[in-house]
């Protein structure tokens, strides 16, 4: 019976880290084909949540339950949901502050523009300061 859930555990691992290298493909796919910078850096951010923390949740459950890696198996499971927390934490960070940082410096043009909050906090702040 524990044989089988191992079998399952293994198999969901698999197609953990399967589903990963899909998502690692669709964002270097994403960074060559899409048009400006903010939807690249989308495609960058899915590549990295698909394409590392996915797969190291599979990684931790095919360690978990391989015989071959003895008392180590624990350890790595335990590193690689560490890591996969880590990653999930710092990258939408690292990626707002790439998209924030670009908007203000006015580097990239955003076209076409749907809603720009950011623009129009500065335009109020420009009228504010002209009142004074």
């Amino acid at each position: 019976m524990f044989e089988v859930i191992e079998w399952f555990v293994f198999i969901i691992g698999l197609i953990l880290i399967t589903i990963g290298a899909i998502c690692d493909l669709a964002g270097a796919l994403g960074l060559v084909r899409f048009p400006n910078f903010f939807v690249r850096l989308h495609a960058a951010t899915v590549g990295t949540i698909g394409g590392a923390v996915i797969p190291l949740f599979g990684i931790a459950l095919v360690s978990a339950v391989s015989s071959q890696l003895g008392p180590f198996r624990w350890a790595v499971a335990g590193g690689a949901v560490i890591a996969a927390f880590l990653i999930m934490i710092v990258a939408p960070a690292g990626s707002h502050a790439l998209a924030y940082a670009a908007h203000k410096a006015k580097v990239v043009p955003v076209e076409p523009k749907v809603c720009d909050l950011l623009e129009e906090h500065e335009r109020r702040k420009a009228k504010e300061a002209e009142k004074k």
